[in-house]
């Protein structure tokens, strides 16, 4: 059970606030690529979109370490050092003179970022386990889809008033809210004597045991490619709608409308997951995702007029993330279910292997950008296969395991 001082909906919602800094921290800055290309890199405006994928890295990486940490501190010291990082770079990002600068500190910012997006995880699985666990994450993801359908319309509005800068001072204060709600409200979940030492041998210990398990690091490989599927969108289909279809302007509305529609997908999770289980949810999530990215591609190649090609591009894009909700929060309940005792430590190497893999995916897939969706198609239909691959894969180990048991 939650922690006293919290109802389950109010932990829940603290849990979706803690993920949503990384829905805000990119999708808010999505109208601004535009502009900070114009502003910092005019001979390859395409280089904007960086901003993006190096802030995804930065929280990669920042994943690693702040599992362990959280093992070591307890939970909600990370928690304050992660927001109070990320408050700093926000404001350095703000008056960054160059484009390398405005990367470093984006890098930094995503670090910060880690610490709630890691740590969130950690204080579910302290506290639910299971089929439980998954239909808890479900919830959270279910109200932190609200951010995505929101925040480029706030982005869009923060530059319209005072420029792209205006965007991290919103940072900053976003990054104030939820420290001071959860000192508030929520208890250090994970007692003194549960702690463990923050030492490099527990680390490579249980790291070892990860990749000793074959369900755990096919599920991280499952993850990388989802998420990577993900980010190549994220990346891409602002210049998609820009440049493509000449639909700038009109993005933020658009994009927060797939937002809410694809957001029902978790809430669709939550209802069948207990019923049908995790793994069976995945993988027809995946498969059909081949299925319609097959499709766009088809589309793409046979080049149908304007208001038809855009309206089944915004369905394609609404059908990625609508299986994004379906498969995400199974993906890593089910990465995490073994690995309780180590709880901190395997969401650490969990998060930070497979976004780290994604974000590899995705740069290239983003900078491919030629003027059509065709590279995003080809690549996120690519990235689909090899996921339902494994996926399958993973079912038929477990399948054993279980007939030998």
């Amino acid at each position: 059970m939650p922690p006293s001082r919290q109802s389950q909906p109010e932990f829940v919602a603290l849990m979706a606030m803690m993920f949503a800094i990384i829905a805000f921290s990119i999708d808010a800055m999505l109208p601004a690529l535009p502009e900070i290309g114009r502003a910092l890199t005019p001979e390859d405006v395409n280089r904007a979109q960086l901003v993006v994928t190096v802030f995804v890295l930065g929280m990669g990486v920042g994943t690693f370490f702040t599992g362990p940490l959280s093992d070591a501190l307890g939970r909600k010291p990370v928690i304050y050092g992660g927001f109070a990082l990320y408050i700093v770079t926000a404001g350095i990002a703000a008056v960054a003179t160059s484009l390398e600068m405005l990367l470093v500190a984006r890098f930094l910012q995503g670090l910060g970022a880690a610490a709630p997006r890691i740590v969130a995880v950690a204080i579910v699985r302290d506290l639910y386990a299971g089929r439980r666990m998954a239909q808890i994450m479900s919830f959270v993801m279910m109200v932190f889809t609200l951010v995505p359908a929101v925040a480029p319309l706030i982005g869009a509005g923060m530059i319209a008033l005072a420029g792209w800068r205006a965007i991290f001072v919103a940072f900053m204060l976003f990054g104030l809210v939820a420290p001071i709600w959860m000192a508030l409200r929520l208890e250090e979940p994970l007692p003194r004597e549960m702690r463990r030492p923050f030492r490099m041998h527990a680390l490579t210990t249980a790291a070892a045991e990860i990749a000793m398990n074959p369900m755990v690091r096919l599920s991280i490989l499952v993850q990388a490619l989802v998420f990577g599927q993900m980010f190549s969108m994220l990346v891409s289909v602002q210049p998609v709608f820009d440049v493509t279809f000449g639909r700038a302007e009109s993005f933020p509305l658009w994009f927060g409308v797939v937002a809410v529609i694809a957001g029902s997908a978790t809430l669709l999770n939550a209802l069948l997951v207990m019923r049908l289980g995790m793994r069976f949810l995945i993988t027809v999530a995946l498969a059909a995702q081949c299925v319609l990215s097959g499709a766009m591609i088809a589309i793409i190649l046979a080049a149908p007029p304007d208001p038809l090609f855009f309206a089944l591009f915004v369905i394609w894009q609404t059908s990625l993330f609508f299986q994004v909700g379906l498969t995400v929060g199974n993906i890593n309940a089910m990465a995490m279910e073994p690995l309780g005792h180590i709880a901190g430590f395997a969401s650490s190497i969990i998060g930070g292997l497979s976004t780290v893999l994604a974000v590899m995916l995705a740069i290239p897939v983003g900078l491919m950008f030629d003027g059509t969706p065709l590279p995003l198609a080809t690549g996120v239909f690519v990235m689909g296969v090899a996921a339902l691959v494994l996926m399958l894969r993973l079912r038929m180990i477990e399948g054993r395991a279980a007939a030998r048991a």
